[in-house]
């Protein structure tokens, strides 16, 4: 059997995931057989040239018949178009992978997360750094007991992209579109992944504190379009989102958690780091350092370095010989290749819209803090 894949979205994100379903049949041999189907997007010159480039067959400027002809659906759209899509797809019966943040608010985060209740289909948060194989090597560290009792765990994701003030606009400044800024963008990450490594150690979370701030009001929109600062400003716009943002977590168990992410901070293009710190030992991951993970265990006086690509490492053999490094862009094979199998098979995938929608309420909790000035339940 063939699955006939949509995909809603063809820049940043579609053209990641389209990388990943071509790579999967040289790779994982075993993965469902997939047809990149029917590319969506509203722009029909810059659509045909992408669906050339990506492999599609098909293109659609209307989601609604591209639902109708496919057998799974990716929505890789801009945050404030995942609910609609995605839960009329699920309602169709169709599968669906949806890009993260599940939702630009609560509100449409629970009605996707019932309508994936109610569906007979797999449906998916795509939060792809659960997928670097030193994450779940960590994982299993944790899960092994080799840290003891987890007591603290430390995350930040540090990006430049915003520092200049001359930076264009763009829609992820736009809280009707976005929902919010770097809280939503890249705390939504590292608050699933520590979740993902520790939640079944700390339990849920109880309280939250929060504080966004937006250090730059509005930005300019540029005639040429080219987004580099170089042509004339047409207008500026009203930045309604935060740059940055910290938040402390407390964790049922007793076990806390700082937070914290940015778009401002200079010489950090993609720098996402995650520490974990228990009675016995702790490790720490970097996004900039995606094979390794550092871990220190009981009577170590320092931090051992693991180059996690041994073939016996979760997904390494399916790449290269045991030293040889993999990528960002290999997490995206990873996460295709369970999602698809899960929906080849009928079985569940993780992240769900149930686990999305989790990452949804404390990001809602930490904008609730921050409007108060105090901690605040997640309940």
């Amino acid at each position: 059997m063939t699955l006939d894949v949509g995909v809603l979205g063809y820049r940043f994100m579609g053209k990641a995931h389209s990388n990943a379903l071509a790579r999967l049949p040289m790779f994982f041999p075993d993965a469902p057989d997939v047809e990149r189907h029917t590319l969506v997007g509203r722009d029909e010159s810059a659509l045909a040239d992408a669906a050339e480039r990506f492999g599609f067959s098909h293109t659609a400027t209307d989601w609604e018949a591209a639902i109708d002809e496919v057998d799974v659906f990716y929505n890789l759209g801009p945050n404030h178009v995942h609910a609609e899509p995605s839960i009329a797809a699920l309602d169709a019966g169709v599968p669906v992978l949806c890009e993260k943040p599940l939702a630009p608010t609560l509100d449409e985060a629970e009605a996707m997360r019932d309508a994936a209740a109610d569906a007979d289909v797999p449906a998916g948060t795509a939060f792809n750094y659960r997928f670097v194989p030193a994450i779940r090597y960590a994982k299993g560290l944790i899960e092994d007991g080799e840290l003891g009792e987890i007591r603290q765990v430390r995350g930040r994701y540090l990006q430049d992209w915003l520092a200049d003030p001359d930076a264009p606009w763009a829609w992820r400044l736009d809280a009707d579109m976005a929902g919010s800024g770097a809280l939503g963008d890249l705390g939504a990450h590292t608050l699933d992944l520590a979740d993902f490594l520790v939640g079944g150690e700390v339990g849920g979370v109880d309280r939250v504190s929060g504080h966004l701030q937006t250090f730059v009001d509005e930005r300019p929109v540029y005639a040429d379009g080219d987004g580099g600062g170089g042509g004339e400003v047409e207008e500026y716009r009203d930045v309604t989102v935060d740059d940055a943002y910290t938040a402390q977590v407390a964790y049922e168990s007793g076990a806390i958690g700082s937070f914290e992410a940015t778009r401002f901070a200079e010489g950090h293009k993609n720098d996402h780091t995650i520490e974990v710190h228990g009675s016995k030992g702790s490790l720490k991951f970097s996004l900039e350092r995606l094979n390794e993970l550092e871990v220190l265990r009981e009577g170590d006086r320092g931090y051992q370095t693991v180059l996690v690509t041994d073939e016996t490492d979760p997904y390494v053999d399916h790449w290269w010989p045991p030293g040889h490094v993999i990528g960002w862009e290999h997490t995206f094979v990873h996460e295709n290749y369970e999602f698809l199998s899960a929906v080849a098979e009928g079985g569940a995938f993780e992240p769900s819209f149930e686990q999305g929608y989790e990452v949804q309420r404390l990001l809602d909790a930490i904008v609730r803090a921050d409007e108060r000035g105090e901690w605040v339940s997640v309940a």
